[in-house]
């Protein structure tokens, strides 16, 4: 019978869980989708790469989603039990409270298994496939983008300049400002052109103009009749250069080791000289959040839901009673607050370091013996 019992109300929190997480998780994405359009009108890509790089945000939106959702399906689904009087079916059948707190952190574990594999395997490789794909795109959007009249600066390098854009494709006083390096570039000037697609690839073919080739010390004008502008050769001004969120966990945790051990103990690790590099370009801040990010903050989930199981022990005075479920939600939100800004103190020495790396498991003994006190706990009912 307890089994009946309980997996109904674990189907309750997970089927509240589903729909709440999915729900935010699709308000969210559609609000970054929105500002993502970015990609289209400012960078020159095409929708297909719009909506495949979106698409491939769910999971980061998703896993970021999961402490606080599931803090709220344990703490809505026990106040529903609550107030329909069905916590009454568990007493009566023999179930302890503390047998009731034990069962959702048990739960709790599978859900910090769910949000740890999301986090250092799902979410990096989805962020890293988005980037490798803006990466390795054309800006095929580009013909879309050329306006009359206006300085398109689509992709690096390059500004294009149209005085009159006709409805045949025809371009009329083409303006070209390739910049090749830091002190050389080129300008080309044509009467007219008009965008044209081989293999996949644009060009712009330009008639009757010339080609300024610049460079520090001096200058080298060409004209022509008929030309062929290659386009496929500039890429996207869109960031290519992954960033930490995109990177394995693994290469993550050995970068942190090799800053901590270097800057703590003088000790040198050994790394493959390709990631050796990669950890000099970043900063030790920014590895350490990513990978409290990643490994520590969903350990904060067993402590959430053990605040939200204390909502079935009810204070004996009626004055604090009424503020109980108040004071449970304001528990739980405040631990959630606290997950986050932890990481601001975390290098400030060596002690702060260990000290935020066991805190959720401090606060999990805390609140639990607490928790054992409050429901006069037996070793049988354990």
């Amino acid at each position: 019978m307890d089994k009946l019992i309980f997996r109904k109300f674990s189907l309750d929190i997970v089927s509240f869980f589903l729909i709440a997480s999915f729900s935010i998780t699709f308000i969210i994405w559609i609000i970054q989708a929105v500002n993502f359009l970015d990609l289209v009108s400012n960078d020159g890509h095409s929708l297909n790469v719009y909506f495949y790089f979106v698409s491939l945000n769910l999971p980061k939106i998703f896993s970021k989603t999961v402490i606080f959702v599931f803090f709220i399906s344990i703490f809505y689904v026990i106040n529903k039990y609550n107030n329909a009087n069905e916590l009454i079916v568990f007493w009566n059948n023999g179930i302890k409270k503390i047998k009731f707190i034990n069962f959702i952190l048990r739960l709790s574990i599978l859900f910090l298994i769910l949000q740890l594999f999301l986090n250092l395997l799902i979410v990096p490789k989805s962020q890293s496939l988005a980037r490798d794909y803006i990466k390795s795109s054309n800006i095929d959007f580009l013909p879309k983008l050329i306006s009359e009249k206006k300085f398109i600066n689509v992709v690096k390098n390059l500004t294009i300049f149209v005085e009159e854009y006709k409805k045949d494709g025809v371009l009329n006083k083409i303006y070209i400002n390739e910049k090749i390096n830091k002190y050389k570039s080129k300008v080309i000037v044509a009467e007219k052109g008009k965008i044209i697609k081989k293999d996949n690839e644009f060009f712009l073919r330009l008639y009757n103009g010339g080609i300024t080739n610049l460079s520090k010390d001096n200058s080298l004008t060409i004209s022509f009749s008929e030309t062929d502008y290659d386009l496929s050769n500039f890429s996207t001004k869109t960031v290519t250069y992954p960033k930490m969120q995109e990177l394995e966990s693994e290469f993550i945790i050995n970068c942190f080791k090799k800053f901590f051990l270097k800057s703590n103990s003088d000790k040198k690790r050994a790394i493959k000289n390709s990631d050796q590099e990669k950890c000099e370009n970043r900063k030790l801040s920014s590895i350490s959040e990513e990978l409290y990010k990643r490994l520590i903050l969903p350990f904060y989930t067993l402590i959430i839901s053990l605040i939200a199981a204390s909502l079935i022990i009810e204070p004996k005075s009626k004055y604090f009673n009424k503020f109980h479920k108040i004071n449970i939600f304001l528990i739980g939100s405040l631990i959630i607050i606290l997950s986050q800004i932890s990481l601001k103190f975390f290098l400030l020495s060596v002690g702060m370091v260990y000290t935020i790396l066991i805190l959720p498991l401090i606060l999990v003994i805390f609140y639990y013996f607490l928790l054992l006190i409050f429901t006069k706990f037996r070793l049988g009912y354990l």
